[in-house]
């Protein structure tokens, strides 16, 4: 992978998760990231257009629809991983294949407007869950057998604010495409 690939899966970068327990403040600003995000979804869907989401954002990338199919798919995903967490003992969720799931009927046979309300509604209970966790539900955790790694709700938060900047910096270069 060159270097010019590399921004193009990664335009914002690799994700950093917090070691420590995120402040307050820092939760806020997260917690808006989520908020903000179908909104900021729907936008870049309305400016990238109909025919141009059909197309990937770069040689062997998911095409526009498949991104936007893919944030519902993932972040359906992280809201019931937190509820898991906070419901029993560091559980072991159960990863996915996005790639194949990303490649299931349903992605080219949905419009984008049914995932894009998937989101909404989502990010609207999700974010309604977060603003209420006391700082000692934050440090609850669980296990992803497929990372080997055990995540803090802090650390996943960070990592679901940031994948959805990430893909929609992905839905940026089919609008900067243009």
């Amino acid at each position: 992978m060159t270097g010019s690939d590399i921004s193009l899966s990664f335009p914002i970068g690799h994700a950093q998760l917090p070691n420590d327990s995120l402040s307050a403040v820092g939760r806020t600003e997260l917690i808006q990231q989520l908020a903000d995000l179908p909104a900021q979804l729907t936008a870049a869907a309305r400016n990238v257009g109909g025919e141009r989401l059909q197309l990937p954002y770069r040689p062997g990338g998911w095409t526009g629809r498949q991104v936007i199919h893919h944030l519902a798919d993932s972040h359906l995903n992280s809201y019931t991983r937190f509820r898991l967490a906070l419901t029993e003992d560091n559980p072991t969720i159960s990863p996915y294949d996005e790639h194949a799931w990303a490649e299931l009927p349903d992605v080219a046979a949905t419009p984008i407007t049914v995932s894009l309300a998937l989101l909404e509604a989502l990010h609207t209970r999700w974010v309604s869950l977060l603003q209420h966790l006391s700082d000692a539900q934050w440090q609850r955790t669980f296990y992803h057998p497929g990372t080997k790694r055990t995540f803090t709700l802090d650390q996943a938060l960070a990592l679901y604010a940031w994948h959805g900047r990430h893909h929609l910096a992905h839905l940026g270069l089919l609008i900067a495409a243009e």
